[in-house]
């Protein structure tokens, strides 16, 4: 018996342990209603992009758009993720969400985690049923900590995220 092979039950236990405290913690603020088919589950990596803008308290970053690939359980590419918000995917298929629930992401530093109602279609591929989008398990995003004033006023920065981005179908 290899090393390898003599760790493979004391890893898969690791692993179910992990992805059981990570469903713990994913808010039900952020749960899709109950009965929803999950149809799709892909992993983000981008940016989230902050334009600092002028307010009456003064200058602030305010979030422009996100910027992000996305990507298979094997690590393909298969879509992109961009200002709406948007998401498209390679097969033709096109969605934009609409905010509808969000909660803080247990990692200091990250955007949220949301739940995201569909308010349009395009195309025709995996998302056709799509009626729900949550992003959860973000890592970074969040607005730039440093300040922003008039000397910066329409300046963008792009901030490193990753997500998971689950789609469900409605009950």
């Amino acid at each position: 018996m290899t090393q390898t092979t003599r760790h493979r039950p004391i890893l898969a236990t690791l692993a179910a342990c992990v992805l059981t405290t990570a469903a713990a913690a994913q808010p039900a603020t952020v749960a899709p209603p109950q009965g929803a088919r999950q149809v799709l589950e892909v992993q983000a990596q981008g940016v989230q992009v902050y334009t600092c803008e002028a307010s009456a308290n003064g200058y602030h970053w305010a979030f422009t758009a996100p910027d992000a690939w996305l990507f298979d359980a094997t690590g393909r590419q298969v879509g992109t993720h961009f200002a709406g918000p948007t998401w498209q995917l390679q097969d033709g298929s096109k969605i934009v969400g609409a905010v509808q629930a969000q909660a803080p992401s247990p990692e200091p530093n990250a955007v949220a985690w949301l739940l995201l109602r569909v308010k349009s279609h395009a195309g025709t591929g995996l998302l056709d049923n799509a009626a729900f989008v949550r992003r959860i398990d973000t890592h970074g995003g969040a607005a730039p900590t440093t300040g922003c004033d008039a000397t910066q006023a329409k300046t963008q920065a792009r901030m490193r995220y990753t997500a998971r981005y689950v789609f469900y179908a409605a009950p």
